[in-house]
């Protein structure tokens, strides 16, 4: 008798181990049980499942390895043939359709996304509220101690501040359109005269050529459009005898900016101008690529409003001279230019802070304009990005591999620089859905979300091999919500909703203080730095109230909209796509190659891709949603 004891135990234990990894791994046949366990592994350690030809080869892998040789970054593995039991990966085994991720982000009720909506609505209020009371006119609300910020004149060399504060009401200006995009009219027209009334552009102020663009210039341009087209989504928004005050404001500021662009070498503008005796004789040689290659929107606008070439001109020439810059080789630009001798002091190249809106205004530009050659240059930029600086699994939503993430190169052989991401590359998301890369789009998002999760916040910078931030703080930047709104745009899909909710109740919770929202000293801690930037208010609250605003007049005009890389409204419009004048400089041969590119009608929009039947699954399978929460240190 005692065998047959030793023989049902060993029947007992094996079912017993069948059983543990049918529950675990989803083996066997499907009963209609729906058990609530949730089982976290190491995506990276596990090998109980391993295949032939490997599951995480290292061509794949940018977390195992920081360098990537030529010959193999663009090379991907094989598509496994998941019906093969013997090419199963280990990636199967932890996928579902009715995991945690699919129930707590396949729906969003109507009810909640208003309820989201008058959140995003009291959130910018507050902020705006409190800055009119306690900071006006001064350019920024310090939103702990409740006053008022202009430029640091005691120290001429503090930057961080003097680049952007001008002493001319910063934030009233910037937030111009978002107090329409809320439908407050009466406010905006209250705002407007006190621009018309109060501000002026003669200071003895340094500022930031870039910084004055896109928050100024661009604003005022956006509400001057606001005002006075016939076709604005908004309403009878026309102010009693306005008389173009916001154009002349953006016309004389566009003037005193225009000194950076003399007297150098290559045609690309010095960083900084003061605005009453142009560039200061300390000024640097040295710029950023975005920096002086973002500014073409902005001027061109202006120059197509007035009639006069000269803005449009002198950005473009920026333009031009950056990109013939590039390397031979790899196609990439560095991110830090000798404005003299063309030589590159940085050579680093990657989609964040110091090149992010480069690429950008390249696609923006066409869209607005319609000139073959904005297109061209996009078109080389994003094919030379995707063989150099995207590494991880070819597909975003099958496959083997890392997830596709974009990483710091250097510019002349495309190895890897660094290993850190910075919160600004949040924004290449959007810019992706407006090019047609939705898929690429739904990936790279799904990481910085991931990271967003993990601190309730961005990190100015995060290190991806180490898991970890480098930089701590977070000033309250809108690049993720931005990619946000688009996608869902793009997509309908609820999942984005949900992001937005994370988003807003992350920012409620982290950074509300008495009179505003605070920047983010130490994302890990929560500590908090006594300022409020102004983009927080013309694009954080702003992207996040059209996130839930399916009704808003921009989703429901005719017309076609972007938004600058300040946020601000400016309507894709036919005479934007008229010139008043010839071009006195041409394109140059060679500057943009020679190959014709395949142009998209340059006011179409990409925003239905996503077929009808991906609306309610998530954009991201399970799968891959779990291994990226994994890879920031979420399971």
């Amino acid at each position: 008798m005692q065998w047959r004891s030793i023989v049902v135990g060993f029947v007992v234990l094996r079912l017993s181990l069948s059983c543990l990894l049918w529950l675990v791994f989803g083996l066997g046949p499907s009963w209609g049980f729906n058990f609530p366990i949730n089982f976290n592994f190491n995506l990276h350690k596990l090998e109980l499942f391993k295949v032939d030809n490997g599951a995480f080869p290292n061509k794949n892998s940018w977390s195992q390895q920081q360098h990537v040789s030529e010959d193999t970054r663009n090379t991907f593995h094989p598509k496994i043939n998941e019906d093969s039991p013997k090419n199963r990966s280990y990636l199967s085994f932890f996928d579902g359709n009715k995991d945690e991720y699919a129930r707590r982000y396949s729906s969003f009720p109507n009810t909640l996304k208003a309820k989201m909506k008058d959140m995003a609505k009291e959130m910018f209020y507050f902020g705006y509220e409190n800055y009119m009371k306690y900071a006006f006119p001064e350019d920024e609300l310090n939103p702990i101690d409740c006053e008022g910020r202009g430029p640091d004149v005691l120290n001429p060399s503090n930057i961080n501040i003097n680049d952007v504060l001008g002493n001319y009401s910063l934030t009233l200006i910037d937030t111009l359109d978002t107090l329409l995009v809320l439908g407050n009219v009466s406010e905006f027209h209250r705002a407007v005269k006190l621009v018309i009334e109060t501000v002026s552009f003669d200071k003895d102020s340094t500022v930031q050529v870039f910084e004055a663009n896109i928050r100024i210039l661009g604003s005022l341009i956006s509400a001057h459009i606001l005002l006075t087209d016939p076709k604005h989504p908004f309403g009878d928004v026309g102010l009693v005898d306005y008389d173009d005050e916001l154009l002349h404001l953006a016309h004389d500021l566009a003037v005193r900016l225009l000194p950076a662009f003399e007297n150098t070498g290559t045609g690309i503008p010095y960083p900084r101008v003061n605005l009453k005796n142009g560039v200061p004789a300390d000024s640097i040689n040295e710029t950023c690529t975005a920096g002086a290659g973002s500014l073409l929107v902005e001027f061109g606008i202006l120059s197509r409003l007035i009639g006069d070439s000269t803005f449009e001109w002198v950005a473009r020439r920026a333009v031009r001279a950056l990109w013939k810059l590039r390397s031979n080789e790899t196609g990439l630009l560095g991110n830090v230019v000798n404005i003299q001798t063309g030589q590159w002091v940085g050579k680093q190249s990657g989609l964040g802070a110091g090149m992010d809106s480069f690429y950008e205004y390249l696609l923006k530009s066409y869209l607005l304009f319609g000139e073959k050659e904005d297109y061209t240059m996009f078109q080389a930029s994003y094919e030379s990005i995707q063989n150099h600086l995207r590494r991880g699994r070819e597909y975003c939503n099958e496959g083997e591999g890392d997830p596709p993430l974009y990483v710091n190169v250097n510019m002349l052989n495309g190895q890897i620089m660094n290993t850190w991401i910075d919160s600004l590359q949040a924004f290449f998301p959007g810019l992706q859905v407006l090019s047609g890369d939705v898929e690429n789009a739904i990936c790279l998002h799904a990481f910085y979300y991931a990271i967003w999760k993990r601190f309730g916040a961005l990190p100015e910078r995060y290190n991806w091999q180490l898991q970890t931030p480098d930089v701590l703080f977070y000033p309250l930047r809108p690049e993720l919500v931005e990619s946000t709104y688009l996608l869902y745009q793009a997509t309908k899909n609820p999942f984005y909703l949900h992001v937005g909710m994370d988003i807003l109740q992350s920012l409620e919770k982290n950074a509300k203080v008495r009179c505003g929202y605070a920047t983010l000293h130490h994302v890990v801690d929560k500590s908090k730095e006594d300022r409020m930037e102004s983009f927080f208010l013309s694009e954080t609250c702003k992207y996040l109230f059209l996130l839930f605003d399916e009704d808003n007049p921009l989703h429901k005009s005719e017309n076609q909209y972007i938004f600058t890389t300040e946020g601000h409204v400016v309507p894709i419009d036919e005479r934007f796509r008229e010139k008043q004048w010839t071009d006195p400089a041409p394109c140059e041969e060679g500057v943009v190659g020679d190959r014709e590119p395949k142009l998209p009608p340059s006011n179409t929009s990409n925003c239905e891709r996503i077929p009808e039947e991906r609306r309610y699954t998530l954009p991201l399978k399970s799968v891959y949603m779990r291994q990226i929460d994994h890879m920031v240190g979420l399971l």
